[in-house]
């Protein structure tokens, strides 16, 4: 079917409190993966690229952007296209004529005010071109640096104050998950989600979920959390599954054999998650 918008998929997300699994693909196989793995779980899933997948393409957005357009139009999953942390005005304005049905704008490491001024102009512009904006806050309390970095927690007050100053339709917030952790060790503060969700009355955004357990994942769909951004965890399956192959086969030259085992454990791995977030 052809691609659905992300907000039509979140706002269902939101208003049935339940959780929209967003995975991160850089390569046609990722994309093959999670296509499989929604229609296998009958479920909406979004495909997400980031800004550092489109310079690992030449920057170009528009080739894989078709490439996924085309995958979405030959399944029968509901999928929407999202583009990832971008910090690149030009790739944002790009972004309603490739496909992309939502964007997230990310301003986090540049001072509060700073962050308020650029995301609510990238709304603006979001918004006059039929795209759902997230954002996430980043120096939050004073603290600079990564707002996913060990410790840091987004504060409520703060949260709402953001949404109301930049009307952002969703909000990455840091609850206790970090960016590309290979161990499954997370433990989410969801006493914080569930009051980050009281207070800025916007979908609340995940990142880093590769690292959190399972039931961890589930207790933060409970609490509040709506959309579960992924990507690691596909890389992880996909790496062990190439390396294996290789280490079998270490004379191989056609990569066809060790691709397709790389796809499939990817599409197994995201299945399993999909299905854990039911």
């Amino acid at each position: 079917m052809p691609v659905t918008p992300c907000a039509e998929l979140l706002s269902a997300a939101f208003a049935t409190g339940r959780a929209l699994p967003a995975f991160n693909v850089i390569t046609l196989e990722h994309a093959q993966a999670v296509v499989a793995a929604a229609e296998a779980a009958h479920a909406p899933v979004v495909l997400q690229v980031s800004q550092n997948a489109v310079a690992h393409h030449g920057g170009r957005l528009a080739p894989l952007a078709a490439a996924l357009t085309a995958l979405a139009a030959a399944s029968p999953a509901s999928l929407a296209l999202h583009l990832d942390h971008v910090t690149d005005g030009e790739l944002l304005r790009a972004a309603p004529a490739a496909g992309f049905g939502s964007v997230m704008f990310d301003a986090s490491r540049l001072p509060y005010d700073e962050n308020v001024k650029a995301t609510a102009e990238a709304v603006r512009f979001g918004h006059a071109h039929g795209l759902l904006v997230e954002s996430e806050l980043g120096r939050i309390g004073g603290k600079a640096g990564d707002a996913h970095a060990p410790g840091v927690r987004t504060d409520p007050a703060e949260a709402a104050a953001y949404v109301a100053a930049t009307g952002v339709d969703a909000l990455a917030v840091a609850v206790g998950s970090a960016h590309a952790m290979v161990r499954r060790t997370a433990a989410l503060d969801h006493p914080l989600i569930a009051r980050l969700a009281a207070t800025t009355g916007v979908p609340l955004v995940l990142h880093g979920s590769s690292g959190v357990p399972d039931e961890e994942l589930r207790r933060a769909v409970t609490a509040g959390m709506t959309k579960i951004n992924i990507g690691t965890a596909l890389n992880v399956a996909l790496t062990r599954a190439v390396r294996a192959e290789l280490d079998r086969a270490p004379r191989a030259v056609d990569p066809r054999p060790y691709l397709a085992a790389g796809r499939s454990a990817m599409r197994e791995a995201a299945e399993r998650l999909i299905r854990v977030l039911r």
